[in-house]
């Protein structure tokens, strides 16, 4: 059975060196659950601007439904500013005070939640009083939903306070490896590996799992009750990795929601988000097959658990 997974936040143009592309994590993960066969659902705002207009058009053109994309005729709609450091690694720029950071508590946005199976949501939208105040609110008001907290951090923006808050919030969280020295000192953990962070973090905060994508070393999982999971990185051709997480965690959704393994759920996921890797954006469409076959005609590196 197809589960209704909604994404909240930020819909905003990525400004790259030579062009732009319609972005935001939420976007992209609607995109990718869409793509794997689930029903995906976006709750964000746009301003009522050029942007935001043409905005829309893309997201439709992406098949993702705009029925519950908000506009604001007083705020633009929101920009990043993409630029890459030496080791290729996107920097991300974010104009503030724009549309997705007014996100309003309605009438639709409950009934959108009251009955899905997952609420994914990110840190960014947390930057201002609305769209704070109004995931809290639907986090509330879905007690029956999986809440799947993406915990990427941007820069100018970290609020301690707000960032617990989610954290006691979530059943799930995916971060990435090389942030987690920033959140353990953030966050008063103590220094270790993968495995001291997971079980600090699933055990302060009450989480079930907690995901962290290692980009070419693969994954890791903590889960509360069952201990650690790895599964390792592919060695593909990279195109870029925008994208790539939401690609992950679409793809370990697709599986977990379905009851599968925790194991099972990593390994296809991982290999989601290194197909992504090998193309260009985090709007280049594939499959659940697609990604089958990935994993049957790649290789893999050596395994690196720590």
């Amino acid at each position: 059975m197809r589960k209704k997974i909604v994404a909240f936040g930020e819909v905003v143009w990525d400004i790259l060196p030579h062009n732009k592309v319609l972005g935001g994590t939420p976007s992209n993960m609607v995109f990718r659950c869409n793509s794997f066969g689930e029903k995906g659902h976006l709750l964000s705002r746009v301003g009522d601007d050029e942007l935001g207009n043409e905005a829309l058009a893309r997201l439709q053109e992406l098949g993702i439904s705009i029925a519950n994309v908000q506009v604001d005729s007083e705020f633009p709609t929101g920009t990043v500013n993409i630029t890459f450091d030496n080791k290729n690694e996107p920097v991300f720029n974010v104009t503030p005070d724009v549309a997705f950071d007014h996100i309003e508590f309605s009438t639709e946005a409950l009934k959108l939640v009251r009955n899905a199976d997952c609420l994914f949501f990110g840190l960014l939208p947390q930057r201002f009083g609305i769209s704070k105040n109004t995931i809290r609110e639907l986090i509330k008001e879905s007690p029956s939903s999986l809440k799947f907290f993406d915990l990427k951090l941007f820069q100018h923006f970290f609020n301690v306070s707000v960032v617990e808050n989610l954290l006691f919030s979530s059943h799930l969280v995916r971060i990435k490896e090389k942030e987690i020295g920033f959140l353990t000192e953030k966050l008063g953990l103590q220094n270790g590996g993968l495995e001291k962070f997971g079980e600090q973090l699933v055990n302060k905060y009450n989480i079930d799992l907690v995901l962290i994508t290692r980009g070419a070393k693969g994954v890791f999982a903590f889960h509360k009750k069952q201990g650690a999971f790895f599964d390792s990185g592919y060695l593909i051709e990279m195109e870029d990795n925008i994208g790539s997480g939401m690609a992950f965690s679409a793809g370990f959704l697709h599986f977990f929601l379905q009851k599968s393994s925790l194991q099972e759920a990593l390994n296809f996921g991982n290999a989601a988000g290194a197909l992504n890797a090998t193309k260009l954006g985090a709007t280049s469409y594939f499959d659940k097959q697609d990604v089958l076959s990935f994993m049957e005609n790649s290789k893999k590196q050596h395994s690196e658990k720590d």
